[in-house]
């Protein structure tokens, strides 16, 4: 391939779990992709070692003080843009083809929509983004005509099973979860828990926020917001079961009682290498499961009681309108004080619900009314944290 056709990609949040797969992916199709902009908060070490395997045009980094300290340290013409008008502004640049969305949070959702607006093709990986603003989010993919490709394990999985499928023939989603580090804890071991336990994901290796939502089941509720908004199906018809091997990364029912379900290795690189890649499928060397060494999949109902996360999130879609927007920031609060050491593992999602309970749902509303509420939700959970 001529270099003239290669995509110019921009990741946002390159130093991050998803940042580093999606730049090991990328290193395997040279002449494919050209890694053209990167974005961090303030991880200077990594993204100095990035610039240097990757030689970007230009990087983005968040924070105004480390992005003075980079343009001390860097050696070399790549242009370096601070702050989030920075962030914006490549997004939406000529030279930029796709856009792989993989900030943490609330953050993620402007760059993602000036992305869309500027009908660049998007890997998201920033579930919040659809969670806080999905009914926005997919009128504007839909107004711009973009490809909005999920590079979440659970959405990919359920993209590739409707593959060739008509939206009428499906009967339900089914989203797996591993369960997380407490699974096999009782209510009252939960009271005790530590931050360094609550980090030790069994399966998968991610950032510590997402970890700690996969502890709560927080996780999965986001993901249950998301594959409504991504797939067109209504809260009643996502169902989500507990499968601690990550094997099955989620299935789908159809009409006539099939279900299609697609399996891997719990490897982020794979579902990230095919929302690139779409609609090919490229030849990798990713590690293959093995049925036989695998011996048995489990499955379970999850407990809602011992992990009240889950059923917060289906109460906040089933709410609707700005709802969402105040439990993903309340979560994101919460979870923050926890890794602080200020609150225990419990009280996330005794937070979170006293959040939503004081909050008043605004239907259908625009982007300054999520804001807003946000803003709001963040201020209200702060205000029971010292």
């Amino acid at each position: 391939m001529s270099e003239i056709q290669k995509k110019n990609v921009a990741i946002l949040g390159s130093t991050g779990s998803i940042g580093k797969n999606s730049l090991k992916v990328l290193s395997n199709f040279p002449e494919q992709f050209k890694v053209q902009y990167l974005t961090i908060n303030k991880n200077i070490d990594g993204i100095l070692e990035q610039i240097q395997q990757f030689k970007p045009r230009g990087v983005v980094v968040l924070d105004e003080a480390a992005s003075r300290e980079l343009k001390s340290r860097i050696t070399d013409s790549t242009e370096i843009l601070c702050g989030e008008e920075g962030l914006l502004e490549i997004v939406q640049r000529d030279d930029v083809d796709i856009v792989i969305s993989s900030l943490v949070g609330f953050a993620g959702l402007k760059p993602t929509m000036k992305a869309i607006e500027a009908k660049k093709k998007i890997a998201l990986a920033n579930k919040e983004t659809l969670v806080v603003a999905g009914e926005i989010i997919m009128n504007l993919v839909r107004q711009h005509g973009v490809a909005l490709l999920p590079v979440d394990s659970e959405h990919s999985a359920i993209f590739q099973c409707l593959v060739g499928e008509e939206s009428k023939h499906v009967a339900k989603i089914i989203l797996t979860a591993s369960g997380g580090p407490f699974r096999t804890k009782s209510k009252d071991e939960l009271k005790h828990v530590t931050i360094e336990q609550a980090l030790n994901h069994p399966n998968w290796k991610m950032g510590s926020k997402i970890t700690i939502d996969s502890a709560t089941l927080m996780n999965k509720g986001l993901e249950v917001i998301e594959a409504h908004w991504l797939f067109g199906v209504l809260p009643d018809k996502i169902d989500v079961v507990i499968h601690p091997q990550s094997i099955i990364h989620s299935m789908v029912e159809f009409v006539d009682g099939s279900v299609k379900a697609q399996l891997g290795v719990p490897d982020m690189k794979i579902p990230i290498q095919y929302a690139l890649t779409y609609p090919d499928r490229a030849q990798s060397a990713f590690a293959r499961v093995s049925f036989p060494q695998l011996k048995e999949m489990t499955f379970f109902e999850p407990d809602k009681e011992k992990f009240p996360c889950l059923q917060l999130a289906f109460d906040a879609i089933k709410t609707g309108g700005t709802m969402p927007a105040v439990m993903n920031a309340a979560n994101e609060i919460a979870v923050e004080k926890f890794l602080d050491d200020k609150i225990t593992f419990l009280r996330i999602p005794q937070l979170i619900s006293k959040t939503m309970g004081a909050h008043v749902s605004t239907p259908h509303p625009t982007i300054d009314n999520i804001i807003d509420a946000d803003v709001w939700a963040r201020h209200y959970v702060k205000s029971f944290v010292v």
